[in-house]
């Protein structure tokens, strides 16, 4: 179903709602924005419609064209595969022929800049992506420039972190007691809550820029036994003991995750948005939602 244009509505168009597409939407819809985003089953269209989101059926080429015609802003979180990625294969045909011009939003990830050895990164570091993960979201950000180039669209680019937020943090891995806390010396990981990147977001649409590059990541980089430990605590659970890491035991996720080791700087999202995450590190975020829970 495709959503009509409301006079006088700023409207938004999520291209796989997820976690950073909800928690956005969620803010510009409280904000007075209409919302809209891809849904693939019935039962995603209906949780989307308990929301109030309008649903936008992603095998539906007339129904991406429309939505992506009548938004003010769209944001694509959806991760590429070995074929690209799928909202610039999806959107990219509407937003050459329409006369509409919104701003876009792509979500990426600080593992393009690979392996630093624990030094600080900064967008402009070249890139130095080690995973084929990595690859394809170089890829992509580099399809997502050339189209934002030819078809004039005002594009930011938002390489983020390991995201947490509520029912997805260390407090969850402890209370499920299969919390580790491997450790690496040296090793270091950043990390956002979900609501400071939908701020950070919302605060760039507000204040487009063509080309942009933000990383977006809290002020604290941090070793995950830290995270796991504080979560423990804070829980007043038992802090699990520490496990050296041992990188043939591990999973090829995993493995790639500790791999990579650097301090990824959000020092211009700052000077340029004036954002600042409300959660400086993982310690007020874990607070915040152990609060949400009334714990």
């Amino acid at each position: 179903m495709s959503p009509p244009r409301l006079p006088g509505l700023p409207r938004l168009f999520v291209f796989g709602w997820g976690g950073v597409g909800a928690a956005l939407g969620r803010r510009l819809k409280a904000e007075g924005w209409a919302v809209s985003a891809t849904a693939r089953s019935e039962g995603a269209a209906a949780a989307l419609a308990a929301e109030g989101v309008q649903d936008v059926d992603v095998a539906d080429p007339g129904a991406l064209a429309a939505a992506a015609g009548a938004a003010d802003a769209v944001l694509v979180t959806a991760p590429p595969d070995d074929g690209g990625c799928p909202g610039l294969a999806a959107l990219a045909p509407a937003l050459r022929a329409g006369e509409a011009r919104p701003w876009i939003g792509y979500l990426s990830t600080t593992g393009v800049y690979g392996d630093h050895g624990g030094r600080w990164v900064f967008e402009q570091t070249p890139t130095a992506p080690q995973s084929a993960e990595a690859h394809r979201r170089v890829a992509a950000e580099t399809a997502w420039s050339a189209l934002a180039a030819e078809t004039g669209a005002t594009l930011a680019i938002f390489r983020l972190p390991g995201l947490y937020g509520p029912g997805r943090s260390a407090l969850d891995r402890v209370r499920a007691g299969d919390a580790r806390r491997l450790v690496r010396p040296g090793q270091v990981f950043s990390r956002l809550h979900l609501g400071d990147a939908a701020t950070a977001i919302a605060t760039a649409i507000a204040r487009p820029r063509a080309g942009a590059v933000f990383n977006l990541c809290d002020d604290l980089p941090a070793p995950s036994a830290d995270v796991t430990a504080h979560a423990a605590r804070l829980l007043g659970l038992p802090v699990p003991p520490e496990e050296p890491v041992d990188l043939s035991t591990l999973s090829v996720p995993a493995r790639r995750f500790w791999s990579e080791n650097k301090r990824v700087s959000n020092a211009l999202a700052k000077a340029e948005l004036g954002w600042r995450p409300a959660f400086p590190t993982y310690r007020e975020g874990l607070a915040a939602i152990l609060a949400a829970q009334g714990r």
